[in-house]
């Protein structure tokens, strides 16, 4: 059935006058029990609350409004804090019921309503433009009751499925303890069984791809090359980089041999096992273990910012098991890998699931 489409005002009643910033450096003066929220969810936590009931959050600037499959508007209930980063929205009185207009804020289309080129901004002016599906109330809380069971079915599916990616990870570390269980382990510092990368790719830059490195390993990067980008280093199959500013939360990556070549930023730390030494497979997963993580920490002086540059790596220590155990846990670590992208699949299937079905209940 298709409704009819009235201007969020009528709907809705803006309640911006209840949120207030609050500082980082006060907000660690006020810890308490009551939620502290931002443009996409909760960000702290304070001592105080400015508002009490059910409220629908729409964020005003750095929610991702432009994509479908994320959320940019959420409900709160209960006491709590508001930051200026999201609209503080109540349906009207039998016009319109808070959780459908989550729902149906979670599918309108932002593209003309916000205002921006690098930070997206939602100002309440243009805010007001948009117009939302408005069938009778009690329609509306039907579909979002509906839509509610929906998505709890999505994010059942969703967790299990990420739970068989974690399951996938430890079975990486399995392999990597199996080898290190093996005779002839030798103990190492990396500085002398690594070599880095330091030369630039040169003018060829702009045949190759720049990839980066997240936490999930490696992936395209998000930013084309800067303004020298013949400093951009070469990231060939066998070779493994990190984000030296976040090697501590785990921005590691591998180049496989089934991997398009690519470059990396000339700020990222890029190495490879030496020859007849180490396996840069086996080093990747290893450095992404616990035993890998372990090391990383116990090189780091205390900043969470702070660069982990190839020098401070080097003074790391590694149990090392012989080059052919390395070479055949490399290559089980190889077949572990079309699993994992397969369940990645998958899951990035089912994170297209929830803007698919706000679409269907709204679209028609």
């Amino acid at each position: 059935m298709k409704y009819p489409l009235l201007p969020l005002p009528e709907c809705v009643d803006v309640h911006d006058y209840l949120r207030q910033p609050i500082s980082q450096t006060e907000r660690n003066k006020r810890v308490g029990s009551y939620p502290y929220f931002g443009a996409t969810g909760q960000v702290g936590w304070i001592d105080d609350f400015r508002q009490d009931g059910v409220y629908v959050l729409l964020g005003e600037d750095g929610a991702p409004f432009l994509d479908p499959n994320k959320t940019k508007a959420y409900l709160v209930k209960g006491k709590c804090w508001v930051n200026n980063h999201a609209h503080v929205l109540k349906g009207k009185e039998g016009i319109c019921d808070d959780e459908y207009l989550c729902y149906v804020l979670n599918w309108v289309d932002y593209s003309d309503a916000v205002t921006g080129s690098t930070r997206l901004k939602l100002p309440q002016s243009t805010m007001n433009r948009l117009l939302i599906p408005a069938p009778p109330i009690t329609e509306q809380r039907r579909i979002a009751a509906r839509l509610k069971a929906q998505l709890a079915e999505v994010e059942k599916v969703r967790q299990a499925v990420k739970e068989q990616l974690s399951e996938a990870s430890k079975l990486a570390d399995v392999i990597i303890f199996d080898s290190l269980n093996k005779n002839n382990v030798e103990n190492h510092a990396l500085g002398d069984v690594l070599e880095e990368v330091k030369w630039g790719i040169g003018k060829d830059w702009a045949k190759y791809p720049v990839l980066g490195a997240t936490r999930e390993g490696l992936a395209p990067a998000k930013e084309p090359p800067g303004k020298k980008p013949e400093r951009y280093k070469p990231a060939f199959p066998g070779t493994v980089f990190y984000n030296p500013m976040r090697i501590l939360i785990g921005s590691i990556a591998f180049v496989d041999d089934d991997d398009e070549p690519g470059i990396t930023s000339p700020d990222y730390v890029v190495l490879k096992g030496r020859d007849g030494l180490v396996d840069s497979r086996w080093f990747y997963y290893w450095l992404r273990s616990t035993l890998g993580k372990q090391c990383i920490n116990s090189l780091a002086r205390g900043a969470v910012r702070e660069r982990m540059l190839f020098n401070r790596l080097a003074e790391g220590k590694i149990e090392l098991p012989n080059y052919d155990i390395q070479r055949k846990a490399s290559k089980a670590l190889t077949e572990l890998k079309p699993l994992r992208m397969a369940i990645e699949k998958k899951l990035s299937e089912i994170n297209l699931l929830p803007g698919e079905i706000l679409s269907q209940a709204f679209s028609h």
